[in-house]
């Protein structure tokens, strides 16, 4: 019998609710040295936020501006364009604007879990999907959050089996 996501899962898991803030978990975020977290409601996991999520509501203005230049007689010309977006101002303003907003406005709730029996297959199978960037897998049973696998998790488990190295 081959392992199974119980044997490969942490399960002291760090967790956020729907309703934390999202300046919140960006400073929770800043201080792990992992990329998300599960968001349990009652126990029950309803979502996941990860960096990605986070950043993605850092979007920048379009603030392009375009420059014709060319020399007399300006037969030819030629247009540059600047793209003045992304500058501290738009962060800082993106920041102040969404801070206090509730983290459900940004998680993913169509989440990809394994139960505790899961092979080590269909873990593989979820991390390497080619469609999803999983990076962390929660454990699910029952529909409460027990555990999580990461990909380091798998890594070590693998490396362990191929050497021999029990520790």
């Amino acid at each position: 019998m081959g392992l199974t996501a119980r044997d490969l899962m942490t399960t002291d898991v760090e967790t956020v609710a729907p309703d934390d803030e999202i300046g919140e978990v960006l400073t929770k975020l800043s201080r792990r040295d992992f990329t998300g977290f599960p968001v349990v409601e009652g126990g029950e996991l309803v979502g996941i936020v990860t960096e990605h999520d986070l950043v993605d509501i850092f979007q920048p203005s379009d603030r392009t501006l375009y420059v014709p230049f060319g020399f007399p007689p300006f037969l030819e010309s030629l247009t540059y364009a600047l793209d003045l977006s992304w500058d501290e101002l738009d962060v800082e303003l993106d920041l102040a604007k969404n801070a206090g907003k509730p983290i459900r406005e940004v998680m993913t709730t169509d989440v990809r879990t394994v139960t505790p029996e899961a092979s080590l297959d269909d873990v593989l199978g979820v991390l390497a999907d080619e469609e999803e960037d999983v990076n962390r897998i929660p454990v699910v049973e029952d529909g409460h959050l027990v555990g999580i696998v990461t990909r380091q998790d798998v890594l070590r488990a693998v490396h362990r089996e191929r050497t021999g190295d029990a520790a």
